[in-house]
């Protein structure tokens, strides 16, 4: 049995909610956001909330109705506060610099590395080796910057690379 699947989403004022078929759509002041409707689960708008409940207590009724109360919840937490990543750059000579709607890194590598900015997110960098990324998209969000730390994960002996800020490395020894 879902736990959280039953509690009901608030909808603040600044955001606006619709059901377009089997569409959410989550319109705020962060943008807009989409989330396509599993089968098997009714979402419903009342009184300023979004309800989702399920027919009956299959497994996978049960499987799909906490997530999809999740997803929803993330659509309008995003478009009203947005979400956000943060990358540290750590190494001798590793920088990233904005150049239009492209980031050019430099790791180490003999060439730079171009990454183009997809559509709904921003992307900031401070100091050259600080990047936030932010949307309302959550999962759009960490597939950016799962996709940015790929270019140079970090070294598990000198620990060069792209981290998540706060992230705690286990530095193997040396010979």
């Amino acid at each position: 049995m879902s736990r959280t699947g039953h509690i009901p989403i608030p909808v603040p004022d600044a955001a606006k909610v619709s059901l377009e078929g089997r569409v959410f759509c989550a319109e705020g002041p962060k943008g807009t956001v989409r989330e396509r409707i599993a089968e098997g689960i009714e979402v419903a708008i009342v009184d300023g909330a979004v309800t989702v409940s399920r027919p009956d207590d299959t497994g996978p009724s049960k499987a799909k109705h906490g997530l999809v109360r999740a997803l929803l919840r993330n659509a309008v937490e995003g478009v009203c506060e947005g979400f956000t990543k943060e990358l540290e750059l750590v190494g001798v000579g590793y920088r990233g610099e904005l150049k239009g709607k492209e980031i050019h890194f430099r790791l180490g590598y003999s060439h730079d590395v171009v990454y183009p900015i997809p559509e709904g997110v921003s992307i900031e960098i401070e100091r050259n080796n600080e990047i936030k990324i932010s949307g309302a998209n959550r999962q759009q969000v960490g597939q950016v910057a799962a996709e940015i730390r790929a270019f140079r994960k970090p070294d598990a002996y000198k620990g060069k690379g792209f981290r998540y800020k706060g992230e705690q490395l286990r530095l193997k020894v040396g010979k």
